[in-house]
Order: structure tokens, then sequence, then C-alpha cells
């Protein structure tokens, strides 16, 4: 369903534009709808299923902004999906003039004072900085229209239902609230029974993975190494269109650079492009004009490409539908495809929950030797050298190609050709790719992986193959590339009506 059909302003339809989103995922349409008639609902759904814009885009919608309160709160269980979710909901308000601030634990609580003078009509925030900003009467929810918790399986996990509870007794009693989780454990019900309004329970299957169509691969390899072993990989394994997903817009900027540079043929493509850049590559990367697009998992949503043969995953996802949603770009349409992921030594817990997720023990590859990767930039050209030939436009050359002949041996012509057609070794072209923070190492007290770090409290801040394939569909494809609050809990009898998908 395109965002058009859910009744949203033209300046949220541009910014959703913008935003690279192509058409409502399941969660969005069914939510989007209901939060704007002002309903509760209760989305069960994984990270990575489009949520934060299911709740976000209705929320901005309603957004008075003359009225200089805060009018929605986010609760959210780690720093890090606050800092994401307040980043999306300013990129999707940034035409109607929406304010959206952001508090958690760990960072200077004055510095979050004096942005809160600012008077944001959004707020996002961890359960335990929310409430020592309410007991310090720098936050006021008595103008709250909309009230979301996110991840309230995860809030539980670590420990917060008092501090949910205390935040939502301050706000309205006719608030609309919505919440959102992975599993549906009683504890979330409770919350329901206690604090909501006869929600509407919508349920988003977890996205499947076809496995027997991907060959899924993982090289444990130093942040240092990466950039090295993948462009090696990508000479033995020639794939014929590929994404690479890095974790940052940084990572995506240097990746594609340090790309060209070597000679490949390649762009990035992220949330800070203007939506004319980014229209331009995607269509040069579906027409084939482009072998390598490069990626944040931001700016690759929705997009329906087909032909990707390979996936690689520069760094690691930290939450294991996003690395579903990331290879499920490629093993399309009955074709194989295969996925390649660069593991830290500390990343291993990530690796083993996504394999949970997915049932399949990814497959430990060796990274090739710059010997390797030349014998497989000669194979390239070879098959790049035959089609060529077979195209039978070679004719009007004949002549000159025969002057060549009598003035130069045929093996020093072939081999001069041959050289034009590969690369440099990578040590004679050097690429610096700034070092990203590692991952935090899983809280192996519950088990769960995610977002962040995993304790009981924000307050505690941590501080922390080869496979070839040859027909491309007659595509041609250049090898080389130029370098250039209230309780709720007697309002209403607990009826959910379900939807699901």
């Amino acid at each position: 369903m395109k965002f058009s059909e859910l009744g949203l302003s033209d300046s949220l339809l541009k910014a959703i534009k913008r935003s690279g989103y192509e058409e409502a995922t399941p969660i969005q349409e069914q939510t989007i709808p209901m939060v704007l008639k002002g309903q509760d609902v209760i989305g069960q759904a994984q990270t990575g299923t489009g949520k934060t814009a299911a709740f976000g885009l209705p929320i901005i919608e309603h957004v008075d902004t003359d009225n200089p309160n805060i009018q929605a709160i986010i609760i959210s269980p780690t720093r890090e999906l606050a800092i994401q979710t307040q980043e999306e909901l300013f990129r999707l308000g940034k035409d109607k003039h929406v304010r959206v601030q952001v508090v958690y634990g760990g960072a200077d609580i004055r510095r979050q004072i004096r942005n809160l003078k600012q008077h944001p009509q959004i707020l996002v925030g961890t359960p335990g900085r929310l409430r020592d900003h309410l007991n310090r009467h720098t936050v006021k929810l008595d103008h709250i229209k909309t009230l979301v918790l996110d991840e309230a399986d995860e809030m539980l996990n670590m420990g917060f239902l008092d501090d949910i509870e205390a935040i939502i007794n301050q706000t309205p009693a006719d608030r609309q609230t919505l919440l959102f989780s992975a599993t549906m454990p009683p504890e979330i019900k409770k919350i329901g029974v206690k604090f909501m309004t006869d929600p509407t329970m919508v349920r988003i299957k977890a996205k499947e993975l076809t496995t027997d169509l991907v060959d899924q691969y993982y090289v444990k390899a130093r942040d240092y190494e990466k950039f090295d072993i993948m462009t090696r990989l990508i000479d033995v394994q020639d794939p014929d269109l590929t994404i690479v997903f890095g974790r940052t817009k940084r990572r995506v900027d240097e990746l594609s650079r340090g790309l060209i540079a070597r000679g490949y043929n390649a762009a990035g493509i992220h949330g800070d492009l203007s939506q004319d850049r980014r229209t331009k590559i995607m269509k040069q990367f579906k027409r084939g004009e482009l072998d390598i697009l490069v990626a944040t998992d931001v700016a690759a949503r929705g997009l329906d490409i087909s032909g990707v043969t390979h996936v690689y995953n520069y760094d690691i996802p930290s939450d294991p539908d996003s690395y579903v949603h990331r290879i499920g770009r490629t093993g399309r349409a009955g074709h194989h495809g295969v996925s390649l992921t660069f593991v830290t030594p500390n990343e291993m817990d990530y690796l083993r929950e996504i394999e949970k997720l997915t049932r399949v023990r990814m497959l430990p590859l060796k990274p090739p030797t710059a010997e390797e990767a030349f014998k497989g930039q000669v194979a390239s050209a070879f098959n790049d050298i035959d089609e060529l030939i077979s195209q039978d436009s070679t004719e009007r050359y004949q002549e000159s190609a025969e002057k060549l002949l009598a003035t130069h041996d045929a093996t020093d012509l072939v081999a001069a050709l041959l050289n034009e057609m590969t690369k440099e070794p990578a040590s004679d072209v050097p690429v610096k790719i700034t070092p990203e923070r590692p991952l935090p190492r899983r809280n192996h007290r519950n088990g769960r992986s995610g977002h962040g770090y995993r304790g009981p409290r924000e307050h505690r801040h941590n501080n922390y193959g080869s496979h070839r394939r040859h027909n491309n569909g007659g595509r041609s494809r250049s090898r080389r590339h130029d370098n250039h609050g209230s309780n709720h809990s007697s309002r209403h009898a607990f009826n959910i009506r379900h939807r699901e998908d």
C-alpha cells in the first residue's frame, strides 16, 4: 500500500519520500490509520519492521506546532534505540517543523535540561532518565496526547516496570497509548489491562528467510582487516550485482570512496544524500550501470531490487532481524544468492543470535590471498573478453588489429589487455576505513542481544564463499572505474481486537 493512501498530509508524504520509503510495511499499513483515529494499539512486531514510522508518522500528523508543550512521549529501553528513534522522528517531522528531543542516562543531564527549554513537542527517553527529569520538574507530561511504550518486553526484562508505571501515572487519563513488543508475555498484557483503552492488537509475523536460496558465510577478522579482505573476496567471487551494508553514514561514504579508489564500479547511499542523488544512484544500480551499492539499513529500506547476487555485511547488524532484511535482498525469484558477514572476535555472540533466528549455521570462510584475488580478476577478465567478442561488433577494427599483430607479439597484446581489465593490487592502493565503536557485548544474564548495553538501568553507562555467477542476462559489466499517566486500572475492561498479517 502506498503511503498516500493512509490519510497523511502532503508535508509528511514529502518527508516519507525523502527518507526513501516506497511502500508501507505491514505494521505501518495496519497501525497508521488506527493511530490517526486515536485508537489504542498493541503491536507485536520484530525490530526492523518499520514500527518507528508506524507510530511516528501519525504522532507527527497530530502535533500542534503552535503548542509548546510536550504532546507525545516515547519510552525506549536503551539509549541507542532512543537516539535512533529521535533521529528518525526528527527527519520525518522536519517539513512540519516539529521539535523532537531525546533524554537518556549516562549523558550530561544539565545539557538535556537546556535542550528541554526549547519546548520539544515530542520527547523520546529511557525510563530511568525520564523519571529523573520528572523528579526535577524539568519535564511535565500533563499535556500528553500520545504515549508509546517501545520494545515493552525488553524494558520489562531490564527491570523498568516501576519506572514505566511512575511515568504513565503522570500523563492525562484521556491520552492515547501505543505499545510495541516483539513478544507478548503475561506482564505485557497486564500493562494493557491497566493502562490502555480497548486496544486493538496488530500482530506481524516475523519475516521468514528462504535459507535454501541463500548461501550464508562469515569471515572472522579485525576491523582494520575487513576492507582488504572484502575487495579480495569480490575479486574471487566475481559478483554480478552486490550490496554492501555499513552500520553508519560515515562508514558508507568511506567504503564507497575506497572501492572506487581501487577500481570498482561502486556508489553509496544513506539518509544525508538528496532524494535526487539517491534516485539517480538507484536507477544506475537497477540498470546494472553500477556493480556495487553501499548502503545503510535505513537507506536500503523498502527497496525492491532484482538480480542481486551477493550481500556483504561489512558490519554485522546489532539485531538478528536486520540481518534477515539485509540478506533478503538476494536469493529472490528462485535464484541463488550469497551472503557474507564480517565478524570481529568480540561480535561472535551476535552471529550466534542470528543463527538462532535463521536456524542456519553460517559457514566460516577463509580470507583469500592476494594471489587468489589476482587469479579471480583474470578469470573475470576472461569472461568479459568472451562477452565482448560474442557481441560481434569488431569487424571495423580488423585492419587495425592486423597492423598491431604485425608490429607486436600477440601474447604481449593480450597481456596488455588483461592488465587494463584488472585492478592494481590492494597493497598498491591504500585505503583507510575509520574504525567504528564495537558493538557492546551481549548481556548473558538474560540471554538477549539488542541495540546496545542491556544492564538493569541505563544510568550505568557502558564506555564502552566463492560462487561465480556468469549468466547476467547479457549485461556487460564495467569492471574498471576511473578514480575519481494517570492510573487507568479501572477505566475499561480489557478487550483486545486482533488483527494479524
